[in-house]
């Protein structure tokens, strides 16, 4: 593996785990009363093409990236409109 994917899969790692903590808080307080519903689902969309983008490229890291923000950018939504 080459320098360039391993600075790709660190930062994506490091970007996955910042979504976790406000995934979990979701999750046990059942409060979504700050979260924007338009600007999640813009984001997941966004997400979903980059993920999209990465398996067109043949691109490690971004695909990995986006799948795991993706899965749980989707959960907060998904609390978002379960939880209104």
């Amino acid at each position: 593996m080459d320098l360039i994917s391993i600075v790709g899969l660190v930062a994506g790692a490091i970007t996955v785990v910042a979504f976790f903590p406000q995934l979990m808080k979701t999750w046990k307080t059942k409060s979504t009363k700050d979260i924007s519903l338009g600007m999640f689902s813009i984001f997941c969309v966004a997400v979903f093409l980059w993920f999209v983008y990465g398996i067109l490229i043949k691109d490690l890291p971004v695909t990995i990236t986006n799948f795991l923000v993706f899965v749980q950018a989707f959960s907060i939504l998904m609390f978002k409109v379960k939880y209104r």
